[in-house]
């Protein structure tokens, strides 16, 4: 298939509502030549990336928006554009191969749309682009409504952190404690001729001046690293592990939290690893084996205590809540397609349930960490707060990082060009039992 047509299609199942990126693009991928995926790969996300700026692009180019069932020659448009403005591919390479996938979509009459569309882009787009720069959609590449909450929550840092979220994000390790320090990895690393250095706040970070197949690296197979993002790495050390403790990761998928806290402290008694998902346990499971780690694994929904907790109480809980993940759009560029303000308030709800549920299963003087990936304060220090409010057992305390801001509750990291993304924390201890 050729790779225009496999990432439209990809991108149409993301613009429909139907998908995202992750579930869309690999079946379009199997049908791809392998010398074209890495291509096809650069079509969805880049065009994902930049999809804000390149719609207005396209309102201006087209008499009138397309219907809904043309979602894939929507799609195919973007992804004409994005090679024009976005790539070194020659213009009339970019126009003649993707007006040919019109053919593949059976809908010849898009042929001369999209030629004619993607020719005047050719010829009008840098001087239309320039003429719309005041829009802080076409300027920063997002939609509308993240553009403004960004704004009104980071003042200061809005348009930094725009530019962190469309950049790409670096390759970071986390170096396996029980096989090598990261010093140790590092040399590894200098004598295969692999330019690293390590990361600024988690002690087992190493940051690769390029990316490259993992799978290459020194040990991989053996599990002596793993690539882990250093925000995410942050969590292990926050939750002072110690010999003994009985450990819950609730939404623990795709297990990187899980495999730290086992390769940080080997001598805990347990770890408990819960996701909504049962297939998404799966890489749970591959994770933990290529370490040779073991935990407990349940798929169930972490609110429902009733059928999955045994009645022991837990000294430590990491709580890496669902949320917007607006703090790793430059890993996932296609949230900004598929969030829409509406959602905050509603995994804002999730998250306040979620610690509600999981605080009886905490002993009294545990700790439970929360964490999200998002940039946004509505479903990090709001939650914290309305959670203190109504639990008269909970106390913050404070966290053992610089990463990030110190904000009424917790710490909000925020996305960074060349490091790490953007994440929050904020640690809780029980000083008492709730009052049945």
């Amino acid at each position: 298939m050729n790779p225009r047509l496999a990432a439209a299609r990809a991108l149409a199942a993301v613009l429909s509502g139907k998908a995202s990126l992750n579930s869309s693009l690999p079946t379009q991928l199997d049908k791809v030549e392998e010398r074209d995926r890495g291509l096809t790969q650069d079509l969805a996300f880049g065009t994902a990336r930049w999809q804000p700026r390149l719609e207005l692009l396209a309102a201006q180019l087209l008499q009138k928006p397309f219907k809904a069932a043309d979602s894939d020659v929507q799609a195919l448009l973007l992804v004409g554009l994005y090679q024009l403005f976005y790539t070194r591919i020659p213009a009339h390479a970019a126009i003649g191969e993707t007006v040919g996938c019109a053919d593949k979509l059976k809908k010849p009459w898009a042929k001369a749309l999209l030629n004619a569309v993607l020719r005047r882009a050719q010829r009008e787009g840098e001087e239309l682009l320039a003429s719309m720069e005041r829009d802080p959609v076409v300027r920063t590449a997002h939609p509308r409504w993240l553009q403004k909450s960004l704004k009104a929550f980071w003042p200061e840092q809005w348009e930094a952190i725009c530019a962190a979220n469309n950049a790409h994000p670096p390759m970071i390790l986390r170096v396996n404690r029980r096989h090598h320090s990261r010093d140790a990895y590092l040399a590894l690393l200098g004598e295969a001729g692999i330019a690293a250095a390590a990361c600024q706040y988690s002690r087992d970070g190493i940051v690769l001046e390029a990316a490259c197949d993992v799978r290459s690296l020194p040990g991989f197979a053996e599990g002596w690293i793993s690539v882990q993002d250093e925000a995410a790495q942050l969590a292990a050390d926050l939750l002072e592990l110690a010999p003994g403790q009985r450990v819950l990761d609730a939404c623990c998928a795709p297990g990187g939290k899980t495999c730290h806290l086992l390769e940080a402290e080997q001598g805990l008694a347990e770890v408990v690893a819960i996701d909504l998902e049962a297939k998404r346990l799966v890489r749970v499971r591959e994770n933990l084996a290529r370490l040779q780690l073991d935990a407990k694994l349940i798929a169930c929904d972490a609110r429902d205590t009733a059928n999955w907790w045994d009645g022991k109480t837990f000294q430590r809980i990491l709580l890496d809540a669902p949320c917007s993940a607006t703090g790793v759009i430059r890993r996932h560029p296609d949230i900004k397609l598929t969030r829409q303000a509406d959602d905050i308030p509603a995994l804002a709800a999730l998250q306040g349930e979620l610690l509600d549920a999981l605080w009886p299963t905490l002993e009294v003087g545990g700790m439970l960490l929360y964490a999200t990936c998002s940039s946004l304060p509505t479903e990090n220090t709001e939650v914290i707060e309305a959670f203190l409010v109504r639990t008269p057992g909970a106390r913050e305390l404070d966290l053992a990082t610089e990463a990030g801001l110190r904000q009424p509750h917790g710490r909000q990291l925020l996305a960074q060009e060349g490091g790490h993304d953007g994440f929050y924390y904020a640690k809780l201890i029980k000083i008492a039992a709730s009052r049945g």
